[in-house]
């Protein structure tokens, strides 16, 4: 948010005419159309998802660069604020939907799905299908006709208990480092932001030497039945939200060195710090349901 005074500022700021929404949109469209042909066997679908993904980025960059342009010159008052904390708000609400969606399907696969198949009521379509989870084995991944390899799962020791270390710790030094610019220790804030940045880069590193360490070494895959398919769509899109919310605090702390933000106003930082705790959250839940249970 702006430094200037909020009597200078006007009582909403209405923006002109922007071309970045249709342009953000024709990125997307790339992103989809690349992804769905690269999967679907085209060649020429990684290419399209590349151009596309470029594309987006690139107009990402050109529309936060105006909004921090528009923030700096005084244009945010009181009004924007609040728009940008209900914005920030609903935004995570619907991750928090999003999330909810992958912990429910482990849940059903486990407690409803996978009895239901093992009952006596399927046993002339699965016959010796065994109700047993974690699976492990061909043909208790309801799979009796062997198309699922066997694989070894994964226990919480000791990647996913380092990973959890790491994030907790991120959590305290993002508050450390929010408390000291908002007592006007700046840099104080930006060290502790570094640190933040940090811990969140070798979250990612760690869990990608632990998917390397699954695909080589215990042939746990995406195609590893119910329990690899929910394991990597989980851990997957958490590891993504960690490298966005990482970029976050990233260009947080570049702004911060700047001299962005003051002690009276700064919910960028905030709303950036709202998203990594969030991320936070969601770690917590996923390793002891999926980790430890």
């Amino acid at each position: 948010m702006s430094a200037t005074p909020h009597g200078m500022a006007p009582y909403y700021f209405v923006p002109g005419p922007s071309r970045h929404p249709v342009m953000a949109a024709i990125g997307l469209f790339f992103v989809i159309l690349g992804a769905g042909q690269w999967i679907n066997g085209h060649e020429w679908g990684a290419y399209a998802l590349a151009f596309g993904l470029l594309w987006w980025w690139t107009v990402l960059f050109q529309w936060f660069r105006d909004a921090i342009g528009e923030s700096e010159a005084g244009q945010y008052s009181h009004k924007i604020d609040l728009s940008f904390r209900w914005s920030m708000s609903w935004f995570i609400f619907s991750e928090v939907m999003f999330f909810g969606a992958f912990f429910t399907a482990l849940w059903w696969t486990r407690t409803h799905a996978l009895p239901s198949l093992g009952s006596l009521d399927n046993s002339l379509l699965w016959p010796g299908f065994k109700a047993v989870w974690p699976s492990v084995a061909a043909g208790m991944t309801g799979s009796p006709a062997n198309i699922v390899e066997p694989f070894q799962t994964v226990g919480p020791f000791w990647l996913p208990t380092i990973n959890t270390a790491l994030l907790l710790s991120s959590g305290v030094t993002l508050t450390i480092a929010h408390h000291a610019l908002r007592a006007d220790h700046r840099a104080q804030c930006v060290r502790f932001m570094w640190l933040t940045v940090l811990l969140g880069i070798v979250f990612l590193c760690v869990q990608g030497y632990e998917y390397y360490h699954l695909y080589t070494e215990l042939n746990l895959k995406l195609s590893s039945g119910a329990y690899g398919s929910t394991f990597f769509m989980l851990t997957g899109f958490h590891g993504l939200h960690v490298f966005i919310g990482m970029l976050m605090l990233l260009f947080i702390t570049l702004r911060l060195q700047k001299g962005h933000f003051t002690p009276e106003r700064h919910f960028g930082f905030e709303g950036a710090a709202w998203y990594w705790h969030f991320v936070d959250v969601v770690w917590l839940g996923l390793y002891v349901l999926v980790y430890w249970l």
